[in-house]
């Protein structure tokens, strides 16, 4: 608590960088408004999901949720920029892909989404005809994180904001964790406020449709997270957290409050080794692992970690054997009954997209 409080006061000494940083985005923003860069169209349905500030909005599970609705209706496929891999330029994931080749994120979606074409490039502009390339067939691309890459024109921005630091009071790096102007919203047609608390009331749903202030083109909508049953690492048995379960909650992800809440709720006590967003993890942070777990008191003792950390951590899948470590999976659930409404928006969008054609 201490070092949060230190790093949000000497943020504000960094002001003057925050009002540099404006002034080059929105000069950025202003050339792409202008039509002085261009941006290019394609000739297939775009979904971009993206945020305008840096951090945990849920991007992940956004990009899994529209897996789910579309992958049995069109060809879809994703491209992410493969943030933190070693490697650079185009990728199209294949059986010998490990997150070092592609990124954490892109990896847990061809885990759980194999027959799903994955790619991963910085420029998408040069990503998108490589990716229709090796797969000619694909009808529908969603572009992962790429919100603030105008060089590409989506046909359907989704924009996500944490409900717990929504753009609107928030402010520009490095004093706040916008990486874009907050006057963005205008190009998305969806906005998704997330992270809510599943008991959020329609008094204060309005009161935040009233900040954001929406256009005539735009519909606001709510999701709380949503965690699935605990499933070993390995053997994909499912448990349940107990109120006697002690629990290491190992995280390298942008925001664990949620998870901790979760453990607050559910665990008898818990533990905590939290590593850098994206964490690469090492042999010794596995031993740091499993020296915790032996202080550990309870006789019912789990390791806790999330899908994007799983990832990073099946290379020591030998390493791990024998230690019961579990994955909670994480998914959004849209409140006030409006999941079909928004269903209904991307399914529109690309139907309409394909008559049009």
């Amino acid at each position: 608590m201490f070092s949060n409080l230190f790093l949000k006061s000497f943020r504000i000494f960094l002001f003057p960088f925050s009002l540099l940083y404006l002034a080059v985005i929105f000069l950025r923003n202003w050339l792409f408004d202008k039509q002085i860069l261009g941006s290019s169209r394609f000739g297939l349905p775009l979904v971009c999901v993206g945020n305008l500030s840096v951090g945990g909005t849920g991007k992940s599970p956004m990009v899994e949720y529209l897996l789910d609705l579309l992958r049995h209706r069109y060809k879809v496929a994703t491209l992410s920029r493969g943030y933190k891999r070693k490697t650079k330029g185009y990728a199209l994931a294949d059986a010998r892909s490990s997150a070092l080749d592609i990124g954490d994120e892109p990896m847990q979606f061809h885990l759980k989404y194999p027959e799903v074409p994955v790619a991963v490039g910085e420029e998408r502009i040069e990503a998108i005809p490589q990716l229709l390339h090796d797969r000619p067939d694909t009808q529908v691309i969603i572009l992962d994180d790429a919100f603030q890459h105008r060089s590409v024109k989506a046909g359907l921005n989704i924009l996500l904001t944490d409900y717990n630091n929504l753009f609107t009071r928030d402010f520009y790096l490095p004093t706040g964790d916008l990486r874009d102007l907050k006057s963005g919203y205008k190009r998305a047609q969806l906005i998704v406020v997330t992270k809510c608390r599943p008991d959020l009331d329609e008094s204060e749903r309005q009161k935040i449709i009233r900040e954001i202030r929406p256009r005539e083109n735009q519909e606001i909508f709510f999701t709380c997270i949503d965690y699935g049953r605990p499933y070993h690492i390995s053997t994909r048995e499912e448990r349940k957290l107990n109120p006697d379960t002690e629990v290491l909650l190992v995280t390298g992800i942008a925001n664990p409050r949620p998870l901790k809440k979760l453990l607050e709720e559910h665990a008898h006590t818990y533990q905590m080794l939290q590593y850098p967003d994206h964490h690469i993890f090492t042999i010794d942070d596995l031993a740091e692992i499993r020296q915790q777990v032996r202080k550990m008191k309870a006789l019912d003792k789990v390791i806790l970690t999330t899908e994007k950390d799983m990832v990073r951590l099946l290379k020591f899948s030998t390493e791990l054997e024998g230690l019961p470590l579990y994955v909670v999976p994480v998914r959004h659930r849209f409140l006030f009954e409006e999941g079909p409404a928004f269903d209904r928006q991307v399914i529109s969008f690309i139907d309409h997209f394909k008559n049009e054609q």
